[in-house]
C-alpha cells in the first residue's frame, strides 16, 4: 500500500473541533471593525511579484528569504501575498479609491511565508489587519489602536502590552540610518551573523534581534527618537496624547521598528508574554509613501495586522470562555415511521428557531449507540423520538449536561418550548 500524502510543512488543517473557534475570531473582528466604519475589502491571494518587491522592500527578509514567487505558465513572474497591506493599495489605486479620499478597509485570509514553522509561526498563516487612507493627522493612528483594544476586549484578552515608537520621515531616517551603521560597524565583530548580513543593507532591523550578545550592543545604540524631525515629532507627541485621553497605557520601545520598508513616523506592537518567542499578536503603523511609492497620488496612512494562530493560541493560553463547536441538540430516532417525522420535525425547528445547531442521527442504531454519539457532539439535550413516542404525539428530552430528570414534550410545542430547554449562550 502506499504511503498516504500528508499536509505540507508549515500549512496546517483547521478542523471541524476548531473551526468554530475560528469563526468565533472572525467574526468579532467583523463586528468591531464594522462598528468604527471600516468597510471589508477581499483581496487575491495570488500577485504580481513586483507588487511585493515594489511595496515590503527588495532587501526585506521577507522578499529575499520568505515569499513564494514563481512564474507561471505564461512566464509571468508571481507571488503568494506575503502580507495584506500591499494588495490593498494595489486595489485602492487600480479603482480609483484613495485620490483626495478617505477610506477605511479591513481584510481577513491566508498569508504565505517559507519560514521555518513552530507554534504561532507557519507557512500559510492568517491575518485579520486594518488600514485607513487619507489622514495625515495622529487622530487616526490613535483610532486604529483603540479598535484593536476594543477587539483584544471582546476576545477577553489580559495583560496585554502596547509597545510604540516612531521611524520619522525620510530625512530622520536616512540620518538615523547612517549614524546606525557608523555605531554598528564599530561593534560589528561581536554581531551575530544575521545581523553583519543586515547591518548595510537593512541596518534597522539590526534594532529588533533576539540574539542576547547583539541585544546588549544595540542598548547603546543612537536612539531614533533622537533624530525626528519637527513633524514627525509633533505627530509622536500627538499620538501618546490621543492615547492617553483614552485611557489606553503603552509604553515606548525605541529599538521597536518594522520588518517592511514602507513604514514610517508612528508604529506599535501589542505584545504577550504567554507565547514564548512568539510574543507578538498585532502590529502595525503608518506607511504615508507608500502610496505614492506604488504609483498613487501622495496619501497618508496607517494601518495594523494581526495574526489569527497567535490570536488562538493566546485565547487558549489564557483560557478564555471558549464558544461551544459541537451541537446543542442531538435527534435520535428508533423505527423507520419515527425517523421519518423527525426528518421532517428537524427541518421545521431549524426554520422556526434561526441559530439552533441540530443533528439528526443518520445511520440507525439502538439507543444507547445514539446517545452515545449525542454525548460526543458535545449536545446540550437529546431528543428521543420512537414509535411510543411517536404514537402519543410526542418527544423525549434528556439533558447530557445537567443532572435533571427526563421530560416529555407534545410536538406541537416543541418548537415553542425547546428553546428554554437550552442552556444560555
Amino acid at each position: 500500500m502506499s504511503k498516504s500524502i500528508q499536509a505540507i510543512r508549515g500549512m496546517n488543517d483547521v478542523l471541524p473541533a476548531d473551526s468554530a473557534l475560528w469563526r468565533h475570531v472572525f467574526n468579532t473582528a467583523a463586528e468591531v471593525f464594522g462598528a468604527y466604519g471600516y468597510g471589508e475589502i477581499r483581496l487575491p491571494i495570488v500577485e504580481r511579484t513586483e507588487l511585493f518587491k515594489r511595496a515590503v522592500g527588495e532587501v526585506t527578509d521577507v522578499v529575499e528569504k520568505e515569499m513564494y514567487a514563481f512564474a507561471d505558465r505564461g512566464g509571468e513572474e508571481i507571488a503568494l501575498r506575503p502580507e495584506g497591506t500591499a494588495g490593498c493599495v494595489r486595489a485602492g489605486i487600480e479603482h480609483g479609491l484613495l485620490h483626495n479620499q478617505q477610506q477605511r478597509f479591513w481584510y481577513a485570509g491566508p498569508m504565505f511565508r517559507y519560514e521555518r514553522p513552530q507554534a504561532g509561526r507557519y507557512r500559510q498563516f492568517h491575518q485579520i489587519g486594518v488600514e485607513a487612507y487619507g489622514m495625515a493627522g495622529p487622530d487616526v493612528d490613535v483610532e486604529v489602536i483603540a479598535l484593536s483594544a476594543r477587539l483584544f476586549k471582546r476576545l477577553g484578552f489580559r495583560d496585554l502590552t502596547l509597545e510604540i515608537n516612531s521611524l520619522g520621515g525620510k530625512e530622520a531616517r536616512a540620518a538615523y540610518r547612517a549614524a546606525l551603521v557608523a555605531f554598528l560597524e564599530r561593534h560589528e565583530a561581536s554581531l551575530d551573523e544575521d545581523s553583519k548580513r543586515r547591518l548595510h543593507s537593512n541596518p534597522l532591523r539590526v534594532l529588533d534581534s533576539k540574539v542576547p550578545t547583539t541585544q546588549a550592543i544595540v542598548s547603546e545604540a543612537p536612539k531614533l527618537l533622537d533624530y525626528l524631525e519637527a513633524d514627525s515629532l509633533s505627530h509622536f507627541e500627538g499620538f501618546q496624547q490621543g492615547l492617553a485621553d483614552l485611557g489606553i497605557g503603552y509604553v515606548v520601545n525605541t529599538r521597536l521598528v518594522r520588518g517592511l520598508d514602507y513604514y514610517t513616523k508612528g508604529v506599535f506592537e501589542w505584545t504577550t508574554r504567554q507565547l514564548g518567542a512568539q510574543g507578538t499578536v498585532c502590529a502595525g503603523g503608518r506607511y504615508d509613501g507608500l502610496v505614492e511609492q506604488m504609483g498613487g497620488a501622495p496619501t497618508p496612512a496607517v494601518g495594523f495586522g494581526a495574526g489569527v494562530e497567535r490570536l488562538i493560541l493566546l485565547l487558549q493560553a489564557q483560557a478564555v470562555n471558549l464558544p461551544s463547536a459541537g451541537s446543542q441538540v442531538y435527534f435520535c430516532t428508533l423505527g423507520e415511521a419515527a425517523e421519518r417525522e423527525a426528518r421532517k420535525l428537524a427541518e421545521t425547528l431549524r426554520e422556526q428557531l434561526p441559530g439552533l445547531r441540530l443533528v439528526l442521527n443518520a445511520g440507525g442504531g439502538k439507543l444507547k449507540s445514539q446517545l452515545g454519539r449525542a454525548d460526543k457532539s458535545g449536545a446540550s439535550l437529546a431528543l428521543v423520538l420512537g414509535e411510543a413516542e411517536l404514537a402519543r404525539g410526542a418527544v423525549q428530552v434528556k439533558s447530557l449536561r445537567q443532572s435533571l430528570p427526563d421530560q416529555e414534550l407534545a410536538l406541537s410545542e416543541l418548537v415553542a418550548r425547546l428553546p428554554g430547554l437550552l442552556p444560555a449562550a
